[in-house]
């Protein structure tokens, strides 16, 4: 039974007690999600338990400030922002990585997405990621694949690859009669649409797959994976 409000200990100094260690040990014990109460996972610190309620220590526990991270999402289309930041609900997760609660606070989005476009699209609470991504944003190459209506002529691929003024303009390619590739740095939301109307073509399907050196790769419409420590844009 849970304690009443104001009843019980916090539970930080209940793990002190039981491990035992610091208070400031047994917090970071608990941030991490190392704790367990009754055989749930509890990551408040302040959280008042009962005298007979059991308090554990999982395997492998470490006394560790959680590291920020940085979230990766396979967006779908015609899912806004607020929906996107929605999905990431634990069991939409790829991977092996421990979740935490706290890995969904303060997390801000990176390189926007137009709502109905599908592809990769970055949460981080890593300042110097998203110091990255901001301030060298226009040196960061996206990569996307356009399907359009109708055919891609030779002329309308010519129009998009012109410079039309730009001293770096995307590098366009045709995949297929009706697909395309397009990578260039400083893509802003709408831009492949008014390339694609310019060269007589409309846009009936965008998907980014990649930001820098950073790809979709296999992540599955809809679902999320935590970036590696290996990955840079």
């Amino acid at each position: 039974m849970r304690p009443a409000d104001g009843e019980g200990v916090r539970l930080a100094k209940r793990v002190a007690d039981v491990v035992p260690c610091s208070r400031a040990e047994a917090e970071r014990y608990i941030a991490g999600g190392w704790v367990e109460v009754d055989g749930v996972a509890v990551e408040d610190p302040a959280t008042r338990v009962a005298p007979g309620q059991a308090v554990t220590l999982q395997a492998g526990a470490q006394a560790v400030e959680p590291l920020p991270v940085t979230i990766l999402l396979h967006k779908p289309a015609g899912v806004d922002a607020a929906g996107a930041l929605a999905l990431l609900a634990p069991a939409a997760q790829e991977g092996t990585q421990r979740f935490l609660k706290r890995h969904l606070a303060k997390l801000v989005p990176a390189m926007p997405l137009e709502t109905a476009a599908s592809g990769l699209l970055v949460f981080s609470q890593d300042w110097r990621v998203l110091r990255k991504l901001v301030e060298d944003g226009a040196r960061i190459e996206h990569e996307y694949v356009v399907e359009v209506g109708g055919h891609v002529s030779n002329e309308a691929l010519e129009r998009l690859n012109a410079p039309a003024g730009r001293a770096a303009p995307p590098k366009v390619s045709r995949q297929s009669e009706a697909r395309l590739r397009i990578a260039g740095k400083a893509i802003r939301p709408g831009q492949v649409e008014a390339m694609c109307a310019a060269a007589g073509l409309a846009v009936v399907g965008l998907r980014r797959l990649r930001v820098g050196k950073v790809a979709l790769a296999g992540l599955p419409v809809g679902r999320w994976r935590y970036a590696g420590e290996h990955e840079k844009f």
